[in-house]
């Protein structure tokens, strides 16, 4: 089948036992998410092959066997988000007549992000979100609604009973907690599905932001904080239905509470689950700083069978879906969804765009005198680069996993032989000991104490000539091995001062594409000079980040840590 087509609808949607997971839906539909450059290809397929339901065996007869005819293209072609599917494939039967062996309607389980990607599209679509209609429409994709949507639930975050104390307590749950005791390394494990393939994923990393944003004024410290909690992620494409069915099989409790640890779900999948009696007990519930609901609009493309949709519209009645666990309203006090789409996709591949890969980075940071200059911050307080430097540096040491080797550089003479650079932190695993310290605490208490040299010159280019030649020496395979460097100023003022093309020229001299070194470069400020900082990205196949406000180096971290990630 070619890619992104609709699967052959005449294939029939299994009904699944009730209990199991979307494990067993998947029977019926496979989504294989296939991440192309320049954008996501999806292929949607059947794995019944073509393969016809048989029908019961008759009493054995001499007469002669008929073979069924092949069944005709159905009238109307359903695609619905896989935990409300099995209810609208019931209403579908429905519809059909007593002793018909085919049916007129062909419900699919499909996630909302593949029919978004696919290229053929159903006549009705039921997403977990109407923000997916919206994505639809700002790609000249029409669909209308048909009233209120179907159902609603809410996001949860869920665990094993056994580890409730440290993402739940006192029973309650929240998005800026379980970010915290990721970071901290108090919750074992943290899952999350992929935002640009469900609805789960999609209204959860929105919901990790909106709630973080809360309590942060600054908008990069927050994107950083948001970022920190991606970072420690076990999985970033979990399904839940395959977490929960995998718990339903758990027979130690323990176990498998620190193997699976903590996830989002919809509410109607926990109840489902807890309705089931497994072993595996779970806990949790909406999360009290940022409620989101998932709704399930019924959608339908122009030139549809009006009078086939209406009635299927019709059977899909309240009480079953209620019984199935949806609830018939929406969520008193959940969040309002912006109506540009783009507000949650956008965020959404940065969060999915970020590569979990061992990382080795070394640090420089401008130790120069202008760094003693006074900004006006967000807030409008006035406040130094450098006390601006260390609020949001010590909030970006936390980003790094445990799986990263780190050092750090501070760049800045004073008099006429001081060195190009001082090593503050030593190379080496940031879980490892650094001068009898943890190298991510020694990270952390050099950013908070950071203190730039008065009069000091800045010998950005030799810096970063030196940085690139160390890291090129401990460069190896599937391993992301970048230099990031932050500046708020152009080289000069030392003995170590060169031409920019000489500086380029040394620079790629020294490159070795069997040992690439990015550089990241964030400009500081509006005395950063911008235009080397992008030619030596270039040169070494980085970025170049411009931070023009200085209340905006924040926000210049977050990209960078983003594009170090990128770089694998």
């Amino acid at each position: 089948m070619p890619d992104n087509e609709w699967p052959d609808p005449r294939l029939p949607y299994p009904e699944p036992a009730p209990g199991r997971s979307r494990a067993v839906l998947a029977a019926a539909v496979v989504v294989l998410v296939l991440l192309a450059a320049g954008g996501l290809a999806w292929r949607l397929m059947s794995n019944q092959a073509g393969t016809p339901v048989a029908e019961p065996s008759a009493a054995p007869s001499s007469a002669p066997r008929q073979t069924a005819r092949p069944c005709p293209d159905p009238k109307l072609r359903v695609a619905a988000a896989p935990e409300i599917a099995p209810v609208i494939q019931r209403a579908a039967t429905t519809l059909s007549q007593a002793g018909q062996r085919c049916s007129e309607v062909a419900v699919q389980a499909v996630e909302p992000g593949a029919v978004l990607a696919a290229k053929a599209q159903p006549d009705v679509w039921i997403p977990s979100s109407s923000v997916w209609l919206a994505a639809a429409r700002a790609r000249g994709r029409t669909w209308t609604t048909t009233g209120t949507p179907l159902a609603w639930s809410p996001l949860v975050i869920t665990g094993p009973e056994a580890i409730g104390r440290l993402f739940a307590p006192d029973g309650r749950t929240s998005w800026a907690g379980l970010a915290q005791g990721a970071a901290d390394g108090r919750v074992p494990a943290v899952r999350m599905p992929d935002p640009l393939l469900t609805t789960t994923g999609l209204l959860g990393v929105h919901a990790v932001r909106q709630a973080i944003a809360r309590v942060t004024p600054d908008d990069g410290i927050a994107t950083l904080q948001a970022l920190t909690l991606r970072s420690r992620l076990e999985n970033a494409s979990a399904d839940p239905a395959d977490i929960l069915a995998q718990l339903s099989r758990a027979t130690d409790d323990t176990a498998a509470s620190y193997q699976i640890g903590v996830f989002p779900a919809t509410e109607q999948q926990l109840t489902a689950y807890q309705k089931g009696g497994h072993r595996v007990r779970l806990v949790g519930g909406p999360p009290v700083d940022g409620l989101v609901d998932a709704d399930y609009p019924y959608a339908t493309r122009k030139g549809v069978p009006a009078e086939l949709s209406k009635r299927l519209r019709a059977a899909i009645t309240t009480a079953a879906l209620t019984e199935a666990g949806f609830r018939d309203a929406a969520t008193k006090g959940a969040l309002t969804l912006p109506a540009d789409p783009e507000a949650l996709l956008g965020p959404a591949r940065q969060w999915s765009g970020y590569k979990s890969v061992a990382f080795q980075v070394l640090l420089l940071v401008d130790g120069s005198g202008s760094m003693n200059e006074k900004i006006t911050d967000r807030a409008g307080h006035t406040v130094t680069k450098a006390a601006l430097l260390r609020q949001s540096g010590a909030t970006a040491s936390r980003l790094f996993g445990e799986d990263t080797s780190l050092g750090m550089w501070l760049f800045g003479t004073s008099g006429p032989t001081g060195p190009a650079h001082v090593e503050e932190v030593s190379f080496g695993p940031l879980a490892g000991s650094a001068d009898g310290k943890n190298r991510r605490q020694q990270l952390a208490a050099k950013i908070s104490s950071y203190q730039p040299v008065a009069n000091a010159g800045t010998p950005l280019y030799q810096t970063v000539l030196d940085g690139v030649q160390e890291m090129r020496g401990r460069a190896k395979p599937d391993t992301a091995t970048v230099v990031v460097v932050l500046t708020d100023g152009s080289d000069g003022g030392t003995r170590f001062t060169m031409s920019q093309a000489d500086f380029l020229k040394r620079l790629q001299a020294g490159a070795d594409p069997a040992r690439p070194v990015p550089v990241i470069a964030v400009g500081f400020g509006p005395g950063a000079n911008l235009p080397a900082l992008q030619a030596m990205a270039k040169v070494t196949g980085g970025r170049a980040i411009a931070a023009k406000n200085p209340a905006d180096l924040a926000s210049g971290i977050a990209q960078a840590f983003v594009a170090a990630h990128g770089s694998a």
